[in-house]
């Protein structure tokens, strides 16, 4: 039965896909497919993904323990390799956790862990750099941070962004959002050196407030693709209700069957022999 379902749901994409006739400009449409939805969607995850802090831990990890934390030069190099091997190794956890907590849960445990470590990192940066034990709180975040940053993005968010683009449309629309994602690391790497001179330990809570976003549009906007393959997907943004009604829709819709596909290649060719006898009955000599 899966194996049906896998080589019925194959033959579906295919047939999608050879149809044509789709623009690069249907991304910004909703319709029956909720383009503008999916797109948004994957916009918003690579977004998130530099914004929450990621590449100001990996870029400036050694700007950020000389210059706040008022360490020497070779201490926070070493540091800052240790931060980035720890960030390698904790990106195991992302493997293991995302099929078997699913997408929503990776993307919700990454964003809190996020936020509250660059809310701890304000606070303990906001001490003058003399104070020994607020240096070792915040050297500790920058771990902590680099803990959790790989659960939920650094793979899955690329993951996802794929899933949950049409079959027509999904090179566009995964190479459109990555491009997104490095435009935000171009920004981040341009602005964060004027920052950190000018609001110092404030910067921290801009990134702080973002990552918080994150959980909140996960939950009422985000729907979990775990266990479903990508015609299915594409299936279920089509029949969802609305925007807003799309999780529960996911939440509630059982893993689809063979005759599911089925039954929409059947109302593809009714829908072509209804045409095809429109236009013989127009080009029929009237006696």
């Amino acid at each position: 039965m899966e194996v049906h379902a896998e080589v019925t749901g194959i033959e579906h994409s295919l047939e999608e896909t050879s149809k044509g006739g789709v623009k690069m400009s249907d991304m910004l449409k909703m319709g029956e497919d909720k383009l503008l939805y999916r797109f948004g969607l994957c916009m918003m995850l690579q977004f998130y993904q530099q914004m929450s802090g990621s590449n100001l831990i990996s870029v400036y990890a050694t700007i950020l323990f000389q210059e706040n934390l008022g360490m020497g030069t070779e201490m926070s190099r070493v540091l800052s390799g240790g931060a980035l091997t720890w960030k390698f190794l904790s990106s195991f956890l992302g493997f293991v956790c995302i099929d078997r907590f699913g997408r929503r849960a990776v993307f919700i445990i990454s964003g809190v862990g996020m936020s509250s470590c660059m809310v701890a990192l304000a606070i303990s940066t906001s001490f003058p750099k003399e104070n020994k034990a607020a240096q070792i709180a915040a050297g500790c975040f920058i771990y902590l941070y680099n803990t959790f940053v790989p659960i939920g993005f650094l793979g899955a968010n690329f993951l996802y962004a794929t899933e949950i683009a049409p079959i027509k449309l999904r090179m566009a629309m995964s190479s459109l959002s990555t491009a997104n994602h490095w435009l935000w690391n171009f920004v981040v790497v341009m602005v964060t050196p004027v920052a950190i001179r000018s609001i110092g330990y404030q910067y921290y809570i801009v990134y702080a407030v973002i990552a918080a976003c994150i959980p909140v549009s996960v939950y009422f906007l985000f729907p979990e693709t775990m266990g479903r393959n990508l015609e299915e997907i594409d299936m279920m943004f089509r029949e969802s209700p609305s925007v807003l009604g799309t999780v529960r829709f996911a939440r509630n819709r059982p893993i689809a069957m063979p005759q599911e596909f089925d039954h929409e290649k059947g109302r593809d060719e009714a829908d072509y022999v209804e045409t095809r006898e429109e236009v013989r009955h127009e080009h029929t000599p009237q006696l």
